[in-house]
């Protein structure tokens, strides 16, 4: 394989990385919209999603162990690599979190979502997927400044965060007979949370 062809295989890669993080970022769109509407079909709808945002990951992953085993790529193409290979995988959790917040819009079926804890959650993945189209994109600049200034914003998400859960606390105080309500509120600004430290990882490693 000549040296242009690896580099158009490598291209071909990143765009496939694209491709992957365009399917999550609508996965978790579609699941955030889906709760806010309580529309159980499309919650279940992302199930398939993510079962399609999982063979994507691992075809990709094949891909990069078969061109590091059989190509000889130089130490920065290793490098590169290696750096898909961890953004991959953390695509495909934050994938998982969409799916988590689908399984919490079901089990809490027709209860309706509290309108300042439900613009809260929207607020935090507004926020969250904003960090991932930036990661992205330092990503393929290559800017590492870029990706460090990204991962110092993560304390936003920290912040409401905390206030969904202090006023979801407060809130099953006051009836706790819905426990089992809130505690799955939780649950959905928990995972909202986490997609946010899987945006910093993407963006140590860049």
């Amino acid at each position: 394989m000549t040296r242009e062809h690896f580099e158009r295989k490598m291209q071909a890669l990143l765009d496939q990385v694209l491709i992957l993080g365009s399917m999550v970022d609508l996965s978790m769109r579609e699941a955030m919209e889906a709760l806010r509407v309580r529309d159980h079909a499309v919650a279940r709808s992302i199930y398939e999603q993510d079962e399609r945002i999982n063979r994507r990951r691992y075809a990709l992953e094949d891909e990069c162990i078969t061109i590091i085993a059989t190509q000889q790529p130089m130490a920065r193409d290793v490098r590169f690599l290696a750096a898909i290979l961890e953004i991959i995988t953390e695509l495909e959790r934050i994938g998982d979190y969409a799916k988590g917040i689908s399984k919490i819009n079901i089990l809490l079926g027709d209860e309706p979502v509290e309108a300042d804890i439900m613009l809260d959650l929207q607020q935090m993945a507004a926020l969250g997927l904003g960090l991932l189209k930036r990661a992205l994109d330092a990503f393929v600049a290559n800017d590492a400044q870029a990706a460090q200034n990204i991962s110092l914003e993560d304390d936003q998400v920290d912040a409401l965060y905390v206030k969904v859960y202090r006023r979801v606390m407060a809130m099953s105080q006051q009836a706790p007979e819905a426990i089992e309500h809130y505690n799955h509120l939780i649950w959905a600004a928990h995972n909202l949370e986490r997609m946010s430290d899987r945006v910093t990882n993407i963006c140590e490693r860049i």
